[in-house]
């Protein structure tokens, strides 16, 4: 199982949030950068992943809202995707 780290401090930003996340998840050039499009990315991968989501107070802090909503989209894609397991770290 591939264990891949996100850092919630270093998604400060919307932008900078999906440029982090199309890094380390090593998303396709067309990835649409939306909510939307990662869950499609996430449910879509077959190998078994777990994601470990450090710093959530950090994101939280820093995006607001959208970081309750970037959360769910995890929480569901790895609901929705039995090879997908995700983690949340303070």
């Amino acid at each position: 199982m591939d264990t891949i780290i996100i850092d919630g401090a270093a998604m400060t930003t919307r932008d900078a949030a999906h440029s982090h996340l199309a890094l380390r998840l090593g998303l396709p050039d067309y990835y649409g950068r939306n909510l939307d499009a990662l869950y499609d990315c996430l449910t879509e991968r077959t190998a078994d992943t777990r994601l470990e989501l450090r710093h959530v107070p950090a994101l939280e802090a820093a995006l607001g809202d959208y970081a309750g909503a970037l959360l769910d989209t995890l929480r569901d894609a790895a609901r929705d995707n039995p090879r997908l397991q995700v983690e949340f770290f303070s």
